[in-house]
């Protein structure tokens, strides 16, 4: 019996390891389907798991320009495709290996009749690659569509070369102790780069035939002989825009810069100069530099979000004097030769960029400096407009926010990390929701941190990522997620996929509830807020735990997925999930309600307090309706982690810009919508601080771009406008406007449906109302206590005072 099994395993093995590398046509048509004719490629000879650069090329020889030729490309870790030395692409979208994402492109308008040169550039920077990218090993692959593009596959009729004159650099030290994980600072050497390597015209010397690895396969196929299980890429194509480079604020060795980067600027021989530029507003984008001459010159661009003065103070971002550049940076050396562009492989973010510059003994010509500005392509199509000037800017700054900290993922901070949190997207995705009406970037994380959970069932912090890390109250607010995402778009089937990653986690949760309803001991890092006096983001906890804030932020996530459960799954799960959250809603309550204080306390010791927690226990119902304004009359007297005079309770942590959203839904829900524009003059600070972007936290930040931090314009549709979906997948809507002390106001919002604008001005006799739903849309407006029904199409009401 032993042998017969050796003989199996044997001829198992000889398939498992020789079939990849036979003809295609020895599988069966079922097995074709799965994989691709093209073989992921690598080089020879170089490092696959260090760092690289390599260059790929193929010459293909058509007989016509064709219509179409469409070509499926990918590339671990990233790649840049040209085709007859014409961009047509970056990628691909990062994910994990389960889930290795590939771009699609009809590259016929690039071709032509005769000879064609497809190209690409992939690079792997080993330990300095960022956090944010998963990795197997350097390697390409290209597949034709149809039979007709197969000509363009990857196999050993390519070449390889690898690239010398390109290198990651070591991040500098005052950068990386701000914990920064993304893009390394680039070396590009023009002595020894192949600057004719996507033509067919270059040298021979260094160009070697690649080495196959395995045929390409589809995520589910049967025969899987590498790690890259593909998928093609939700997303469209990044938006890629040529933009201003900016303007000349500062040099220094030269006696002035006029007229560049828009025209030339001639840097003389033995010469070192630096021109600092501001863009008047953060960017994320490609700068592409063009230098002639100045053979030996050495370039540095250097980039960071503001200045700093001799104390490490930002102060007005508007400022310059007396303050000096600090950041990643990239490098360049120039070959001699006229008009060579150097363009780092990753884009960068800046609202400052310096070029210092030093020259050798020939001058170097400054041809133009651009900039190509990219982005996830979300289309502003909300709007919100009133008769308070100060708030349009407020607008524009969250949106500029929300578009920079949105790629191929949703970023906490286009600067530092680049990493893609629950925490953070969960806003994120509600202001992509509100203002563009585009959920495919939201999906994406949705599906990502359900494809991140461990065995424990909790999900990642943060993903995709080559390190893990672990929040657990994040996976309590991936639950929220998927029910933001289930009230604001109409597909419950993609909802229904996400039940099995929310019961795992607050299976995980539910095991940790202790007897009298409030959660024990919450291991790896329960971050909740960057509250002053709370341990790196960890609210207190007791010996045995007992927080009430994370015990709040389970009552949440129970009833939201009650709701999801009711609708869409297990009736007996979300009466386990009702039941579980009124026991712990109930132990908050007795166990940290502090009478003498009328406020919740942090945990049942009542010896810390917190904004957080009456937050949560306001927007939860836990703190009875009858004490809900009381308490949130109390947190508007705070100021800092101590308190203002005339303020009789204890010292209360205050939240910070991230968990102000909480804030702003626990005055909505308590009735108090009308004080909302009182709650912005976080934002108003930050204005007249020359922010263009919202911070990550009050000053002294470290990000100055926190999409966290964006959510007034959510609040701005969904409070002051009122306008939010009545039912699961916006099916009706709920027309509730808080206009305070506003005049007029009109604002639109996206839904699955189509817009619903809304415009109101308060009179002297009451609310005048014009209100446009789209087709299949109901619902109703609620305006002072009185109820109306709305149908679809246009509406006037004329509301008279109560």
């Amino acid at each position: 019996m032993r042998t017969r099994w050796a003989s199996v395993l044997a001829i198992g093995l000889v398939y498992f390891y020789l079939a990849p590398r036979c003809a295609e046509a020895q599988y069966p048509p079922e097995l074709q389907k799965q994989m691709w004719s093209a073989q992921w490629i690598t080089h020879p000879d170089a490092p696959q798991r260090d760092a690289v650069v390599l260059r790929f090329r193929k010459v293909i020889d058509l007989p016509q320009k064709p219509a179409h030729f469409i070509v499926h490309v990918s590339a671990d870790n990233q790649f840049q495709f040209y085709v007859n030395q014409q961009w047509v692409g970056f990628g691909p979208a990062r994910a994990d290996l389960a889930h290795w994402r590939y771009e699609t492109y009809d590259i016929a308008p690039f071709l032509r009749a005769g000879k064609n040169v497809l190209a690409a550039t992939v690079w792997n920077f080993g330990v300095l690659t960022p956090l944010s990218q998963i990795s197997d090993r350097t390697a390409f692959v290209l597949h034709g569509d149809t039979d007709a593009e197969r000509a363009a596959d990857t196999n050993d009729s390519w070449e390889v070369e690898q690239e010398k004159g390109i290198h990651a650099l070591p991040t500098p030290e005052q950068v990386q102790r701000k914990y920064y994980v993304s893009e390394p600072a680039e070396l590009m050497d023009g002595t020894i780069l192949d600057w004719q390597w996507n033509t067919d015209s270059a040298p021979i010397r260094g160009w070697v035939k690649p080495q196959p690895l395995e045929y390409a396969s589809l995520l589910g196929g049967a025969l899987q002989n590498d790690n890259w299980q593909l998928v093609p890429d939700p997303l469209p194509a990044m938006q890629l825009q040529l933009a201003p480079a900016g303007s000349v604020v500062r040099t220094q060795g030269i006696e002035t810069a006029s007229g560049f980067p828009a025209a030339p600027l001639t840097v003389p021989a033995h010469s070192k100069i630096s021109i600092l530029l501001d863009d008047s507003h953060l960017t994320t984008a490609y700068p592409a530099l063009t230098v002639s001459g100045g053979r030996g010159a050495t370039i540095w661009l250097t980039y960071a979000e503001a200045l700093f003065n001799d104390k490490g103070e930002k102060g007005n971002r508007n400022d310059i004097a007396g303050k000096h550049i600090e950041g990643i940076f990239d490098e360049f050396i120039a070959d001699g030769a006229q008009n060579r562009t150097f363009m780092p492989l990753g884009w960068k973010t800046w609202r400052y960029l310096q070029l210092d510059i030093e020259t050798d003994a020939d001058p170097l010509q400054l041809d133009k400096l651009q900039s190509f500005f990219t982005a996830y392509p979300f289309e502003e199509r909300g709007y919100f407009n009133s008769s308070d000037p100060s708030l349009k800017p407020i607008w524009d700054v969250g949106w500029r926010t929300a578009r920079l900290d949105a790629h191929d993922t949703y970023m906490d901070t286009p600067y530092y990390e680049r990493m893609q949190y629950i925490g953070d997207t969960r806003i994120q995705a509600l202001i992509s929701y509100t203002v563009a009406g585009d959920d495919r970037l939201a999906r994406q994380a949705i599906q990502a941190f359900n494809d991140s959970r461990i065995p424990d069932g909790l999900t990642r912090s943060r993903y995709p990522s080559s390190v893990r890390q672990i929040i657990p109250t994040f996976s309590l607010l991936w639950v929220g997620m998927v029910h933001d995402f289930w009230m604001y778009r109409n597909d419950p089937d993609f909802v229904r996929a996400q039940l099995p990653g929310t019961r795992a986690i607050l299976d995980w949760f539910l095991q940790r509830q202790r007897p009298d309803g409030l959660l024990g001991k919450i291991p790896w890092w329960p971050f909740v807020d960057w509250g002053k006096d709370f341990a790196f983001g960890i609210p207190p906890q007791d010996k045995d735990g007992g927080s009430s804030i994370i015990a709040l932020q389970f009552v949440e996530a129970l009833r939201n997925a009650a709701e999801m459960e009711s609708a869409l799954g297990d009736k007996q799960r979300a009466a386990l999930y009702r039941s579980t959250a009124d026991r712990a809603a109930t132990a908050v309550y007795n166990l940290c309600w502090k009478q003498q204080y009328g406020l919740l306390a942090d945990t049942p010791a009542q010896k810390h307090f917190s904004q957080h927690a009456n937050i949560l226990g306001v927007l939860l119902d836990v703190i009875p309706h009858q004490q809900q304004r009381l308490v949130l009359f109390d947190l508007l007297s705070t100021s800092g982690v101590w308190v203002t005079p005339g303020y009789t309770g204890p010292p209360l942590t205050l939240a910070t810009y991230y968990f102000r959203f909480y804030l702003a839904r626990a005055f909505d829900h308590a009735g108090m919508g009308n004080m909302y524009l009182s709650l912005l003059d976080p934002w108003r600070v930050m204005i007249a601080n020359g922010m263009t972007t919202w911070a990550e936290q009050p000053e002294p930040t470290r990000s100055d771009s926190h999409a966290w931090s964006a959510h007034p314009n959510y609040d701005f549709l969904t409070t002051v406008a009122g306008i939010r979906p009545g039912a699961s997948g916006f099916s009706t809507v709920k027309i509730e406007p808080h206009l305070g002390a506003l005049k007029h106001l009109s604002a639109g919002m996206p839904t699955p449906k189509g817009m619903v604008e809304v415009e109101y001005s308060a009179e002297k006799s009451g609310l005048k109302a014009i209100l446009n739903l789209p087709g299949g849309l109901s619902g109703q407006l609620l305006w002072q206590g009185t109820t109306f029904q709305l149908h679809e199409g246009k509406q006037a009401l004329d509301i008279p005072l109560n």
